[in-house]
């Protein structure tokens, strides 16, 4: 079903026995044109460029073609088609057998503002060229609308993920073992993530370039360029690559704004917006919250602080927490700008979680006997209070923004769940219901409204790092149903601790990925 020389070599033998009309649209004549013309940029030596086949996959009835030119490293690819969604794919694909990590990278135009709006040309990575086999696709539709899709297994049915950034945006799509990461990149604007999805497609596959006409009884056109095969051959271990994102809770646009192949964990915004902090080898460091360099905060004898940490209402202070050779994880507050940590928790361990909204109480949780509960103390120190007292773990409370509830999340009914409560530890109630999802770490929005968290598979146990999660928000009146913002690969270290911007409109997290640290092309 594929042809290594369907990339139509450009000859008039070629052009005589298989007129263009049949692989492209008339309007694209110009293209032939330069073809003949200089005769030396399209050669039949490379008539696919960097692929190695095309094939029409689920035999969709009108088939497709492929044009390329060397001289521009242009792809003009036509399709036909059904779609590709749901248990099958009809569409046409022009591919390489690879192996390993990809980067794969192209700017995807289509060439008539005509037809159906769902249209869609783009990347893909698929284990067969079977209709029904499993893959990964970064697609442009027609209307504008960029998507991240997948099938799991064979036969399986196909999920997306979608995002507000319209095109045009150059697709880069990048496969870390079976992590697939789908950014978008635009001239002066921060790099967005489209979505992190785990997919388990074998090492050796099948990558290239798709479009599909939506409509069987048509062919579309699309036009490729700045085209980009890289494929990571890695050898040695891999190392965690930490993304600084954030996140708009109302679009689901998110923004890179610092990448390193280095471990750091739980961001804080500042209450002025100006700053992000986060924890990264037992150091704190911050930095503008806009991007720029991250600066390691003075915190003098603090050198194991964990990912438990955040800023006091007015922004003066830190709460942070700090491991102790003897007590494990103590709380501490200090200076914003640096300085030497105050002692306020004498028992141990104990993690902070939040600031009432007066400045003057901490929440957080604590390991007292056999159980993790959560307690309050005052700013200053001083006899620490208990608010719950269930069997299993009650971790990662938080005030709202009125004082008046805590949220925190709680194994007691056998599922870890969200619940809240009175600030005095009174009506302790479940919050998220659907036994789906594990959920963690609830996070209050500056203006009351909203409440977003971080949600494992159900199987998981604990928050482990290295895992596919979700961030899922809901409104705090719970007059709604918990929806997906955010897929990612992540978990502990992801949004541990409060990260709303002070307008309630953005949040920041971290995504993590397990790269080459050394790679051979």
């Amino acid at each position: 079903m594929f042809s290594r020389s369907a990339g139509l070599p450009f000859s008039y033998g070629h052009l005589l026995k298989f007129p263009m009309s049949y692989y492209i649209p008339h309007r694209l004549s110009w293209f032939v044109l330069v073809a003949i013309t200089f005769p030396m940029s399209c050669t039949t030596s490379d008539p696919l460029g960097i692929f190695e086949g095309t094939t029409n996959v689920g035999d969709a009835p009108l088939g497709g073609g492929m044009l390329f030119e060397r001289f521009t490293n242009t792809y003009i690819v036509t399709g036909s088609g059904a779609d590709i969604y749901g248990a099958s794919d009809e569409f046409f694909f022009v591919w390489k057998e690879v192996a390993g990590d990809l980067v794969l990278q192209a700017d995807v135009e289509f060439e008539d503002t005509t037809g159906h709006q769902y249209r869609k040309a783009g990347w893909m990575v698929r284990e067969s060229l079977d209709a029904d086999a499993a893959y990964v696709d970064a697609l442009i539709h027609a209307d504008g609308l960029i998507a991240l899709q997948w099938r799991s297994e064979t036969g399986g049915l196909t999920r997306e993920v979608t995002t507000p950034v319209r095109a045009p945006a150059s697709l880069r799509l990048e496969r870390t073992e079976n992590l697939f990461t789908l950014y978008l990149d635009r001239p002066g604007e921060r790099t967005t993530v489209v979505g992190n999805i785990t997919v388990e497609l074998p090492d050796s596959a099948y990558a290239g370039l798709v479009v599909c006409a939506h409509d069987a009884e048509v062919r579309e056109t699309a036009i490729f360029t700045n085209v980009h095969l890289q494929e990571k051959i890695v050898t040695e271990e891999r190392v965690v690559e930490s993304t600084l994102e954030i996140i708009d809770s109302q679009t689901g646009e998110r923004q890179v704004i610092r990448q390193a192949q280095e471990h750091f964990e739980a961001p804080n915004w500042s209450p002025d917006s100006l700053t992000l902090l986060y924890n990264s080898g037992g150091r704190l460091y911050h930095m503008p919250s806009i991007g720029g360099e991250a600066v390691m905060l003075d915190t003098q004898f603090a050198d194991r602080c964990n990912n438990d940490h955040g800023y006091s209402p007015d922004g003066t202070e830190l709460a942070i927490s700090h491991n102790t050779e003897d007590k494990g994880s103590l709380i501490y507050i200090m200076p914003a700008t640096g300085g030497e940590p105050r002692l306020v928790t004498e028992l141990g361990p104990s993690y902070w979680h939040g600031w009432s909204p007066d400045g003057q109480k901490l929440v957080y949780c604590a390991r007292r006997g056999d159980n993790f509960d959560v307690y309050a103390i005052g700013r200053d120190g001083g006899e620490e209070v208990r608010l719950t007292d269930a069997e299993g773990l009650d971790d990662g409370p938080e005030y709202s923004p009125d004082g008046q509830t805590i949220y925190f999340n709680s194994v007691r009914t056998g599922q870890m769940k969200i619940w809240r409560m009175d600030a005095d530890g009174g009506n302790q109630t479940q919050v998220t219901q659907h036994d789906e999802f594990g959920d963690w770490f609830p996070h209050p929005s500056p203006d009351g409204r909203w409440i977003v968290f971080l949600s494992y598979d159900k199987s998981v146990e604990g928050h482990p790092p290295n895992r596919d999660v979700k961030l899922r928000i809901m409104p705090a009146d719970e007059t709604e149903d918990p929806r997906i913002i955010a897929h990612l690969f992540g978990g502990q270290g992801t949004i541990n601790v409060p990260s709303w911007s002070p307008d309630s409109r953005h949040f920041a997290f971290v995504s993590y990925r397990l790269v080459g640290q050394n790679s051979q092309d």
